[in-house]
C-alpha cells in the first residue's frame, strides 16, 4: 500500500499512551503504598497485575489479529484499558487495583501485538527497522513525561484555594486524601479519546508476514521442546524483570534509604526513562559498529557496577546512578529479541509470541524485590534490589552463549551467514 505517515503517527501515539500509563506505577507506588498501607511486597503486586496480563494475552492476541481486522482488535483493546482505568478511578481500593491493572494490561498486550505489523505496513518494509527503533525511543519518552504530569496533578490538588480548569474538575472526582487517583481519570480520558480516534479513521487491511503470525498451537508446542527457545524466553523474562525491578523501586529506595524530597525522587524516575531514550539512540549507532552480543555484555556489566554503586554509595551517587540504569537497560529488549529470532530457522511468528509472553518478568521481579526488602528491615530495599544482579547476570551469560544463525550487520562486515538448522 501507499505509505501512510498519518498511521505511523497514530502508532507512535499508541506507544506514548502505553508507556505513559504502564510506567506510572514507578513514581506513584509510594503514594499508593501509603494510602493503602501496603508492604513492599504488596506494592510489587501492582506491577505483577499489569505485566502478567501480557503473559496471558500475547499469544491469544496474535490469534485475534489473524482472524479479525486491525481496527476491531484496537477498538477492543482500548475499550478494555479504558474500562480498567475507569474502574480504578471510581473505586480506588487495593482490591480493585489488581483486577483493574490486569484489565489495562490485557488491552495493552493486544495493542502491542497489532501495532508492530501496522507500523510495517504504514511506514514501509524498507523503513521498518528505522521506525521500530524510533518507537522504542518514543516509548521511553512517554515514560519520561508521565512523572512530571503526576507531580503537577498531585501538587496542584494538594495546594490550598480554589482551582480552575482540569484541577477544578478533578477536585470533585478525587478523594482529598488520595490526589494520585486523579491520574487515572486523566488516563481514562486519554484512552477513551483513542477509542474515538480509531473509530473515526480507516485502517488498512493487513496481510501478516510469516514472521508476524502466531501459528498453530502445535507449532508453539514444537518450539517449547527446544532448549534455545527456553533460554531466550528466560532472557526476555530477565530483561523485563531488570527494567521493572529497578524502575518501580527508584522512588521508594530514595525516600526510604536516603530521605530525599519526593519531587527529587520523581525526577530520578523520569531520569531513568530519559536515560533509556538516550541509550536507544546510542544503541542505534553501536549496532552498526559492534556485534550485538558484545554490546549486550558491556551494557549489562555496566549496569551491574552502576547498581552496586547506587545501592551502597552516598546520596549523590544514588541520585546519579539510579537514573543511569535506564541507559544500561535500553538495549536489552531489542538485542535479546533479535538474537532469539536470528537463532532459529523457522516459525519466527510463533517464537515471537512466546518471547512476548516473557514480559511476565515484569510481574515477577518487583514482588521478589519487595519480599526481600520486607524481611531486611528499614533499609531493606538496599538488599532487595540486589535480586536484579541475578537477572542482569543471566543476560551477560546469554551474550556469551548466543550463537545466532545471522549476526547483526556492521559497517565493513557483509559476510553472509552460514545456513544452519534450528
Amino acid at each position: 500500500m501507499k505509505r501512510n505517515y498519518y498511521l505511523v503517527l497514530l502508532v507512535m501515539l499508541i506507544f506514548v499512551v502505553i508507556s505513559f500509563v504502564s510506567n506510572i506505577i514507578d513514581p506513584m507506588g509510594t503514594d499508593v503504598q501509603a494510602s493503602f498501607r501496603l508492604t513492599e511486597t504488596q506494592t510489587g503486586y501492582l506491577a505483577t497485575a499489569l505485566f502478567v496480563a501480557y503473559a496471558v494475552m500475547s499469544i491469544p492476541a496474535g490469534m485475534l489479529v489473524e482472524k479479525f481486522s486491525a481496527k476491531s482488535v484496537l477498538l477492543l483493546a482500548f475499550a478494555l484499558s479504558t474500562l480498567g482505568a475507569v474502574a480504578f478511578a471510581l473505586r480506588p481500593l487495593y482490591g480493585m487495583a489488581l483486577p483493574a491493572f490486569f484489565c489495562i494490561g490485557v488491552g495493552f498486550a493486544m495493542m502491542q501485538v497489532i501495532i508492530n505489523p501496522l507500523l510495517r505496513v504504514a511506514g514501509g518494509e524498507e523503513h521498518y527497522a528505522f521506525w521500530g527503533n524510533a518507537s522504542q525511543m518514543i516509548f521511553a519518552l512517554g515514560s519520561t513525561l508521565s512523572p512530571h504530569l503526576y507531580s503537577w496533578l498531585v501538587n496542584g490538588l494538594k495546594a490550598p484555594g480554589a482551582k480552575d480548569g482540569l484541577l477544578g474538575v478533578l477536585t470533585h472526582l478525587v478523594p482529598a486524601e488520595m490526589p494520585w487517583v486523579s491520574l487515572y481519570w486523566v488516563f481514562a480520558a486519554m484512552l477513551l479519546a483513542m477509542v474515538l480516534v480509531i473509530a473515526l479513521i480507516r485502517l488498512p487491511r493487513m496481510e501478516l508476514n510469516e514472521d508476524e503470525k502466531v501459528g498453530s498451537f502445535g507449532t508453539v508446542l514444537e518450539l517449547l521442546r527446544s532448549r534455545i527457545v527456553w533460554l531466550y524466553f528466560i532472557g526476555i523474562i530477565c530483561y523485563v524483570g531488570t527494567e521493572q525491578g529497578v524502575a518501580t523501586k527508584i522512588k521508594s529506595f530514595l525516600l526510604n534509604c536516603h530521605q530525599v524530597d519526593p519531587e527529587i525522587a520523581n525526577r530520578a524516575v523520569s531520569g531513568f526513562w530519559g536515560a533509556m531514550t538516550l541509550g536507544c539512540a546510542v544503541g542505534l549507532v553501536l549496532l552498526k559498529l559492534v556485534d550485538s552480543r558484545k554490546i549486550l555484555i558491556a551494557f549489562m556489566v555496566g549496569g551491574i557496577l552502576t547498581l552496586l554503586a547506587a545501592l551502597f554509595g552516598p546520596t549523590k551517587v544514588a541520585l546519579f546512578a539510579l537514573p543511569l540504569m535506564g541507559f544500561w537497560c535500553s538495549i536489552g529488549w531489542p538485542i535479546v529479541f533479535s538474537l532469539a529470532l536470528n537463532s532459529v530457522a523457522k516459525h519466527h511468528g510463533s517464537f515471537a509470541g512466546i518471547l512476548c509472553t516473557g514480559i511476565l518478568g515484569g510481574a515477577l521481579l518487583p514482588p521478589i524485590v519487595g519480599k526481600i526488602a520486607d524481611h531486611a528491615g528499614p533499609l531493606g530495599l538496599r538488599y532487595g534490589m540486589l535480586a536484579v544482579l541475578a537477572t542482569m547476570g543471566y543476560l551477560v551469560f546469554l551474550g556469551l552463549w548466543a550463537r545466532p544463525l545471522v549476526n547483526n550487520a556492521t559497517i565493513g562486515n557483509s559476510k553472509e551467514p552460514k545456513p544452519e538448522n534450528a
